[in-house]
């Protein structure tokens, strides 16, 4: 996947041209919009990683802790982009 993303600083964008997994992320968190992804609500395996690597190229996303029950309670990490944004696909892609 390869996609153009565009993000919506202030009083000013900033676009980005993004592949592969970091591609599928900023999709996942243009999508989910304020509601924020988590790893269990769009399984991938290493979402942290995809989130510092995204926020190394300077796009804010904001981590919030949440609490969760069951056989292994905890907590769990959503992620939100602290932006507007849209993206768009490069090629003959399809955004899912």
């Amino acid at each position: 996947m390869k996609i153009r993303a565009t993000l919506y600083l202030s009083e000013q964008s900033r676009t980005f041209e993004l592949k592969g997994r970091l591609g599928w992320a900023m999709v996942q968190l243009v999508e989910a919009g304020a509601k924020g992804v988590t790893p269990i609500t769009r399984p991938a395996p290493r979402w942290s990683g995809y989130v510092f690597d995204l926020r190394e190229l300077g796009i804010p996303i904001e981590t919030i802790m949440e609490p969760h029950e069951g056989n292994y309670p905890g907590l769990h990490a959503r992620y939100m982009l602290s932006c507007d944004a849209e993206v768009q696909p490069l090629g003959s892609e399809v955004l899912t």
